[in-house]
C-alpha cells in the first residue's frame, strides 16, 4: 500500500497514540493522570511525551503544586491537526 508512508510514525507508537487521545478530549492532563489511564510506567512516558514535545504536538509544563512537582501536558494546534490527518488515512485504508 503505497498509503502507509502517510501514516505519520510518531503517532502510529500505542502509547503516543493513547496520549494524542487522551489530550485531544481533555485538552490538558497532568502527568499522573496520563500515567494511570495509559497503565505506562513513569518513565516510558516521559520518553513518549519528550518525543510528542520534540515534534510540537503538546506542550510540556513543569511547576509545583504546593512542595509536589506538577507536569501538565497540553495539545498543540499541530499536534490536534497530525492526529486529525492519522485519522483519515486510517480512514482511507478501511474504506479500501
Amino acid at each position: 500500500m503505497s498509503d502507509y508512508k502517510n501514516l505519520d510514525p510518531l503517532l502510529h507508537s500505542q502509547l503516543r497514540l493513547a496520549v494524542m487521545s487522551l489530550l485531544l478530549a481533555l485538552k490538558s492532563a497532568e502527568f499522573v493522570f496520563i500515567k494511570e489511564k495509559t497503565g505506562s510506567t513513569a518513565g516510558n512516558l516521559s520518553v513518549q511525551l519528550d518525543k510528542l514535545a520534540q515534534a510540537k504536538y503538546i506542550d510540556v509544563k513543569k511547576s509545583f503544586k504546593g512542595k509536589k512537582p506538577l507536569t501538565t501536558c497540553s495539545i498543540t494546534k499541530k499536534g490536534v491537526l497530525a492526529f486529525e490527518n492519522y485519522v483519515e488515512v486510517l480512514k482511507g485504508y478501511i474504506e479500501n
